[in-house]
C-alpha cells in the first residue's frame, strides 16, 4: 500500500457488483447505489478484489492519478470480513473485540443454541447501526451449521469459540474454504488432530492465529527474552502452575431445552443424555460444565496449560518442538459427571536437560518461574518480577535475540491477513503447546514415565499411550 497522501496511479473503472457501481475517475473514488437493485449490500474487501481484478479487462478507459487518501483504513479493499463460529462466553467476548475494529466487519454468526445466535446478532446489528443512517443495521447473518457459514465467498476469516471437541473441524473446514482463522486455545481435543490441522492450514496458506493472548503481553515476551539472552545463566527448570477444577456429582438426564442442537452439540464424541451441566447454563454466560468432561476436553491441563506451557516453550526456545520424557501423577474423581483431573503434578524432560514442572497451585504458584544458575524469572498476569532486580530494567541490545512483538493480538491477526506475514501464534506453534499439554495428560492417565519422539510426535515405550494420540469420531464426523 502507499504512504499517505502519495498518489496512485490507476485505471479509470466503473464495474457493478452487489448492487453498487465502484466509480473510481478523475481522482475520486466513490460507491454509488445501483438502480438494478434498491438493497443495501457489504462491499467487502474480499468481493472488491475480485470485482475489481474482472473488470480491468473489459473497462479500461484510461489512467487516472488518484490521492490515496481517497482509499482510507476503511476502504471496501482493506475491509476484512468476519464469521463467528461459537458465540457463548469466549466467543461472544471475542467479537466485542471484532466489533471495537474498525479495519473488520462481522457478517454472520454461527452457534448450535438459536438464543445465543440471536443475542449475538442483535449485538453485530446493534454496534453497526449507531454508524449507519437511521441507525438500523440488517447484514448479520445466522447460521447453526458451520458448514454453511464458511461456504460464503465473501468471508474472509473466521473466529471459532466452541467447546474443545468442536475446535478442529470447523477449522480445517474453514481452511479448506480458503478462510484465515482465529482459533481459541487450546489447539485440538487430541495430538492427532492437532497435526492434521496444522498441516492442512500450511496446505492452504491459510493465516492463523491460536487465542494464546499472553504472546501479545509485554511482560510475558520480555521474560522469554531474559531467558533466551542468558541473563539469568543456564536456564536448568522452569515451574509451570494455575488451578484446577473440582468434581461434582451424579447428574439426572433433563430434557433437552427448546432452541439447543443438542446431537449437533455432541457432534463426534459419543452420544450422551443431556443434562444441563454437561453442556452450558440455559440462560446466561457463566462458566460452562464441558469445561470439567473428559469428553470434551481435558480439565485445566490444557484450559491454562495451554497459555502458561506455551510460555514455557517461548522461554526455552523449544515451541516447535517439545519434551523427551514426561512423567505424571493426578487424582481423578472416582464418581460424578465431571471427571477431569484434579490436584496434579508433572515432570516433563526435554533433550537439553531442563526440566519443567507443571503443577496445581498448591505446589507451585500461579505463572511460569524460570531458574538459571545466576537467578531467576517469575511472570504472570499483570505481574514480573526476577532476581536480581536488575532484570526487571534490563535492555534486550540490538545484536540480541528479539521475539515476535505484538501488542494486542487481534490486530495481531488483522495486520497478519493484509500482509499474510505469520502471526504472533501460529497453528505449528499453537499445536506444540497443546501436545505438552495433551502428553501430561496421558501420563497422569497412565501413571508411568513415557518416552516421547517429538519429530515422530509418537511414545517410542508404550502402545498404551499411542492410542491415546486419537480418538475415534462419532459417524458421521471423520478429520
Amino acid at each position: 500500500m502507499p504512504t499517505s497522501g502519495a498518489p496512485v496511479i490507476i485505471w479509470t473503472l466503473r464495474t457493478e457488483y452487489q448492487g453498487f457501481v465502484l466509480c473510481i475517475e478523475k481522482g475520486r473514488q466513490e460507491l454509488v447505489k445501483s438502480q438494478k437493485d434498491p438493497q443495501k449490500h457489504l462491499l467487502t474487501r474480499r468481493r472488491f478484489l475480485g470485482s475489481s481484478a474482472a473488470a480491468t479487462a473489459t473497462a479500461l478507459l484510461g489512467p487516472t492519478i488518484v490521492p490515496a487518501s481517497v482509499f482510507g483504513a476503511d476502504a471496501p479493499s482493506n475491509r476484512i470480513t468476519f464469521g463467528f463460529i461459537g458465540v457463548g462466553r469466549m466467543g461472544s467476548g471475542d467479537m466485542r473485540e471484532i466489533l471495537g475494529l474498525k479495519q473488520a466487519q462481522i457478517v454472520a454468526v454461527c452457534d448450535v443454541d438459536s438464543n445465543r445466535i440471536k443475542n449475538a446478532q442483535k449485538a453485530v446489528e446493534t454496534h453497526y447501526g449507531r454508524q449507519s443512517p437511521g441507525g438500523t443495521y440488517k447484514g448479520c447473518r445466522t447460521y447453526g451449521d458451520y458448514r454453511d457459514l464458511v461456504s460464503r465467498d465473501d468471508i474472509d476469516a473466521v473466529s471459532i469459540a466452541t467447546p474443545d471437541h468442536w475446535h478442529v473441524l470447523p477449522a480445517i473446514a474453514a481452511a479448506k474454504a480458503g478462510k484465515d482463522i482465529f482459533l481459541q486455545k487450546p489447539l485440538s481435543l487430541t495430538i492427532q488432530e492437532g497435526r492434521v490441522l496444522s498441516d492442512t492450514v500450511a496446505r492452504y496458506g491459510r493465516i492463523f492465529q491460536v487465542g494464546s493472548q499472553q504472546r501479545s503481553d509485554a511482560r510475558w515476551r520480555h521474560a522469554c527474552e531474559l531467558v533466551r539472552n542468558g541473563r539469568i545463566g543456564k536456564l536448568h527448570r522452569v515451574k509451570v502452575g494455575f488451578g484446577t477444577d473440582p468434581g461434582t456429582g451424579p447428574e439426572q438426564p433433563m430434557p433437552v431445552p427448546e432452541g439447543l442442537d443438542y446431537d449437533f452439540w455432541l457432534g463426534p464424541t459419543p452420544w450422551a443424555a443431556y443434562t444441563e451441566t454437561r453442556v452450558h447454563p440455559g440462560t446466561g454466560y457463566d462458566r460452562p460444565g464441558w469445561l470439567r468432561i473428559a469428553a470434551y476436553g481435558a480439565g485445566m491441563i490444557t484450559g491454562w496449560g495451554a497459555h502458561h506451557n506455551d510460555i514455557a516453550q517461548w522461554g526455552m526456545g523449544t515451541e516447535e518442538t517439545g519434551p523427551v520424557q514426561i512423567e505424571g501423577r493426578a487424582e481423578y474423581p472416582k464418581d460424578g459427571l465431571w471427571d477431569v483431573h484434579g490436584d496434579f503434578s508433572i515432570e516433563y524432560t526435554y533433550a537439553n536437560g531442563v526440566k519443567v514442572i507443571c503443577a496445581d497451585n498448591e505446589k507451585n504458584k500461579q505463572g511460569v518461574l524460570f531458574e538459571g544458575s545466576q537467578g531467576w524469572v517469575y511472570v504472570m498476569r499483570g505481574k514480573i518480577d526476577a532476581q536480581p532486580k536488575s532484570l526487571l530494567t534490563s535492555t534486550i541490545g540490538p545484536d540480541e535475540i528479539h521475539l515476535y512483538k505484538s501488542d494486542r493480538h487481534k490486530d495481531n491477526f488483522l495486520e497478519c491477513i493484509k500482509s499474510r506475514a505469520e502471526t504472533a501464534a501460529p497453528v505449528e506453534i499453537g499445536h506444540r503447546s497443546c501436545t505438552v499439554c495433551l502428553l501430561g495428560e496421558i501420563a497422569m492417565r497412565l501413571g508411568r514415565k513415557l518416552r516421547w519422539d517429538p519429530q515422530a510426535e509418537k511414545f517410542t515405550n508404550d502402545d498404551e499411550a499411542n492410542r491415546m494420540l486419537w480418538r475415534p469420531m462419532r459417524s458421521p464426523w471423520r478429520l
